[in-house]
This record gives C-alpha cells, sequence and structure tokens, in this order.
C-alpha cells in the first residue's frame, strides 16, 4: 500500500512541477520559487521582526497553505479527465485507496513542504536582515501552532477540492468551485457576526475571553480535525472507479 501511495504521489509532483512548463512558464518550479521569494524573503525583509513577533502569524500561516492547495488539488481528477489519462489510471493495478489518498497527500505535502520551507526561509532572512546578533524565532505556542493548523487546513482543503474534482468536468470548472468556497469560508463569517444582534455579540465575545486563547483555540484545532476526517472518508466513499468514468 505505501508504495503504491508513494507512486502516486510521486506522479503528481512530477506533473504539478514540470508539466506545467517548468521553469519557462506561470506555475511549476517557477511558481515555486516565486512563491518562496515572496513570503520567505520579501515580505520578511518588509515587516522585519513584526513577521516574527506578530500575533496575527498563526492565522496569516494557515491561510496560506489553504491558496497553495487549491491551485493544484483542481486538477487532480478534473485534469486527468481532460487530458484523457483518468482512463489509463483507473485501469492500473493501483488500489482505490493509493490513488485517492495519494492524490490528497501530494496536494498536502506539496502545500504544507512549500509552507513551512518559505517559514523557515523568512525566518532566517529575518534574522540576517534585523537579528542583530540575536537569534530571532516565533513563540514556542505560535511556531507549533503554525506547523500544526497549517497541516489541518491543508489537508482540509485537499480533501475539500478532491471531492469537487472529482465530479467536476474540467479543470477550470473545479477552480471556480473552490474559489467560491474560500471565499465563503472567509466572508461568511465575518458578516455573519455582523449581522448579528449587537448583544448577541457582546456576549459571544465575553465567552470567548472567558474560555482563554488556548481553550479556543483547542476547539478549532478539534473541528479541524474532525471535518478533515470527515471529508477524507466522505471522499473514500464516493471513490468509484465506474462513476468517474462515465461522469
Amino acid at each position: 500500500m505505501m508504495a503504491d501511495l508513494w507512486t502516486v504521489v510521486w506522479k503528481e509532483w512530477k506533473e504539478w512541477l514540470f508539466r506545467w512548463g517548468g521553469l519557462r512558464k506561470e506555475g511549476g518550479l517557477l511558481g515555486v520559487l516565486v512563491f518562496a521569494g515572496v513570503f520567505g524573503v520579501f515580505l520578511p525583509l518588509q515587516m522585519g521582526l513584526g513577521w516574527v513577533d506578530s500575533p496575527a502569524a498563526l492565522s496569516y500561516w494557515a491561510w496560506v497553505p489553504l491558496f497553495l492547495v487549491t491551485t493544484v488539488i483542481a486538477d487532480s481528477f478534473a485534469g486527468e479527465r481532460e487530458r484523457h489519462t483518468l482512463e489509463t489510471l483507473l485501469a492500473s493495478r493501483l488500489p482505490d485507496r493509493a490513488i485517492l489518498l495519494g492524490k490528497v497527500l501530494a496536494a498536502v505535502g506539496y502545500s504544507w513542504g512549500l509552507t513551512m520551507a518559505s517559514l523557515i526561509l523568512g525566518l532566517v532572512t529575518v534574522n540576517l536582515a534585523h537579528g542583530q546578533g540575536t537569534l530571532v524565532l516565533y513563540p514556542a505556542k505560535v511556531g507549533w501552532g503554525i506547523v500544526v493548523f497549517s497541516l489541518l487546513v491543508a489537508t482540509l482543503a485537499a480533501g475539500a477540492g478532491v471531492l469537487v474534482s472529482m465530479r467536476a468536468a474540467t479543470v477550470k470548472q473545479a477552480q471556480q468551485v473552490l474559489s467560491i468556497g474560500i471565499m465563503l469560508l472567509a466572508f461568511v463569517p465575518i458578516f455573519g457576526l455582523r449581522a448579528l444582534p449587537v448583544e448577541w455579540r457582546v456576549r459571544l465575545a465575553q465567552t470567548l475571553g472567558a474560555a482563554g486563547v488556548n481553550k479556543v483555540l483547542l476547539i478549532v484545532l478539534a473541528v479541524l480535525i474532525v471535518l478533515d476526517l470527515g471529508l477524507l472518508m466522505a471522499a473514500m466513499a464516493r471513490f468509484r472507479r465506474a462513476k468517474l468514468l462515465s461522469d
């Protein structure tokens, strides 16, 4: 199973990095280098120590893998369908779970790995440019929070994305659906809170304040784990080779 899983992961990585034009076009290796340059060098240089000290770092780095996943996961099945390679893939000896989980793991590994690489590169940049001889690091809780939450968010996006891609006719259609989902995820809570009566918002703020930051983060962590498992189970339940070929 592990060998089959790695076969699918390696296949996906090679296609994303080299089929999309390598260093010559947008995406592929060029996209990776541009992303690392922006989030690992340019922004840390601009923000200085605030890149590390800002309490918004946790929420910021949790969103980054979400957008990275959506750039590749839409291609997982819809892209195979467009290129007429889905039939060959499904006719292979690879087990269903290896195909599905391999594509999910490839997207998570790509996005989370690039996020971690940019995070480390950003720390190096801040230390070289603004460290003044002292070692600058994220606070322990923030650092571990970034690692864990970014991984869970990447898995969430990959689980949702593979469900969409399995049923989408084209990559563009899958990307549109995922883009709408991200917008809803970003803006519905904001406008939903604003729509609540003032006394409800005050009560909610008091409840969260009484619970404390650590307890709230643990609740969010538990919710993300449940959602991740639920989406992966739903994807495995809906993965049917005959259905994928007929869509």
